[in-house]
């Protein structure tokens, strides 16, 4: 009896004294590459997070819609599997911040490149969108479409809160550099979009014949100023239809602020992207 009490005991021991031998490791999201890449203007390095979809290896010639992503540590996982059901056919790049910072300042580049209008803060630089677009186009782009069988007519610009913001830059000032925008709580302050409506009216002449669509939302429970500076940036593209912008209209996401409505806009933005897709 004993010697079977023992034999008990070890085996309750075995899988507690296993948890300090096994080696820990990071976890990979499938099917994903990380390339670092250098930002040719300026130096800065980044990373892209490129996630392929399944039987991507099996085809030869077949090219792939391209959804790209700013705060790729912040939003790779719920796009991935959105579009792992939703859109299974769709490349997923997520653009990281800027990686050689140092120290602990792993996302101070955001207030930087995502930023219309200079601003002093303690948290250093603002208002160097314009330098981060040409990032986007001149390198993070051309090294997609370079080196994977990305459709060059089916890009997509995914970003939300001051990634939101840095869409509606790049839809105002350079539209053509997306197909479609998704722009989720864009965090728009009276400056910024002061500055949107100048930049739209400069624009106009050079904006014609584009065929672009946008997908805009925001929480239902989100500050006051929140939702009415949304609701001027939708009345601003309503008088950039006739350049080809077509807005889907303001999507409301209801019983939810800023933080909850995150998820909420991926799911529902990768169903309408699936559906122009598709079309």
């Amino acid at each position: 009896m004993k010697n079977k009490i023992r034999f008990f005991v070890v085996l309750l021991l075995l899988p507690v004294a296993g948890v300090g031998v096994v080696e820990q490791k990071a976890y990979e999201m499938p099917r994903t590459q990380v390339v670092p890449i250098k930002d040719s203007n300026t130096g800065r390095q980044y990373e892209l997070y490129i996630r392929l979809p399944e039987g991507y290896s099996d085809t030869v010639d077949a090219p792939y819609p391209v959804i790209y992503a700013t705060d790729a540590a912040w939003h790779m996982e719920m796009l991935s599997g959105s579009t792992e059901y939703l859109m299974q056919n769709a490349i997923v790049v997520g653009i990281s911040w800027q990686t050689d910072l140092g120290g602990d300042r792993a996302h101070a580049s955001r207030s930087r490149d995502y930023t219309i209008v200079k601003y002093e803060t303690a948290r250093g630089p603002t208002g160097e969108a314009i330098n981060h677009l040409s990032f986007i186009r001149d390198d993070v782009i051309n090294y997609i479409e370079k080196n994977y069988r990305a459709n060059p007519h089916e890009r997509t610009y995914f970003g939300y809160s001051a990634g939101g913001e840095f869409g509606a830059y790049i839809l105002i000032a350079q539209p053509d550099t997306f197909n479609h925008y998704i722009l989720g709580s864009p965090a728009f302050d009276q400056q910024s979009l002061a500055y949107l409506e100048k930049l739209a009216v400069e624009t106009t002449l050079q904006q014609q014949g584009l065929n672009v669509a946008v997908f805009l939302s925001i929480g239902e429970l989100e500050r006051s100023e929140a939702m009415s500076f949304t609701r001027e940036f939708e009345s601003l593209l309503q008088r950039k239809k006739a350049a080809g912008i077509a807005l889907t209209g303001l999507e409301v996401i209801e019983n939810s602020d800023h933080g909850t409505a995150f998820p909420e806009t991926v799911v529902r933005s990768v169903k309408w992207l699936s559906g122009l897709t598709s079309e």
